[in-house]
């Protein structure tokens, strides 16, 4: 992701979910970090290898109990504001009442049993994708959060919540032609396989 802030914030800002609800298309293209509202845009290359990852934890998903939303268009209410993070998995009911309902509209990050954010080395977003967002997410229970880098090579950076301590351990990056395996926690954990390579198919 690509984020513009705002030129001279410093502090905590003015803005809030109002003012990003506010925005044209509901500030489809925005999130709320620290009372500021911060530009995401995402080019052709990041969007795919976000569907792509949706598609196929959609497919290890077969139950129905888990869903999968892709697009950085759900909105998850964090510490620091609103954030959308590129693919999350969230329970059936948790995703009906949002769909159906419009109740709530933002998601408690509480609801999410995983968030991904798809990155690139160097990226205005990069800090916040490895710094903020591991905090964000750990403070409120995410069981996993990964990583996905995609320049210069394709990686996964898998981030699980050690109970214990609150705070997300890493395992060791899994890039192209290795098998990147997970675990996502439900109400029957699904298991996940893939190599990573997979991301960039085409």
């Amino acid at each position: 992701m690509t984020v513009d802030r705002a030129a001279g914030d410093s502090g905590f800002g003015p803005y809030t979910v109002l003012d990003l609800h506010d925005l044209p298309e509901d500030g489809k293209g925005f999130e709320l970090e620290d009372g500021w509202l911060v530009e995401v845009a995402a080019g052709a290359r990041h969007n795919w290898i976000a569907r792509r990852l949706a598609e196929i934890l959609q497919a290890a998903l077969p139950d129905g109990s888990l869903m999968v939303f892709d697009g950085g268009e759900w909105e998850v209410s964090t510490p620091s504001g609103v954030r959308k993070p590129d693919i999350i998995v969230v329970p059936r009911d948790v995703a009906r009442a949002v769909i159906v309902d419009e109740v709530p509209k933002l998601l408690p990050g509480l609801d999410l049993l995983l968030a991904v954010e798809v990155v690139s080395p160097g990226s205005g977003s990069e800090r916040t994708d490895r710094v903020r967002k591991v905090r964000e997410y750990a403070a409120l229970g995410v069981p996993e959060y990964w990583i996905v880098e995609h320049r210069p090579d394709i990686r996964i950076l898998r981030l699980r919540l050690d109970a214990e301590t609150g705070t997300y351990r890493a395992d060791p990056p899994v890039g192209s032609g290795a098998l990147f395996t997970a675990e996502v926690q439900g109400v029957n954990d699904v298991r996940v396989s893939f190599d990573p390579a997979e991301l960039i198919d085409f």
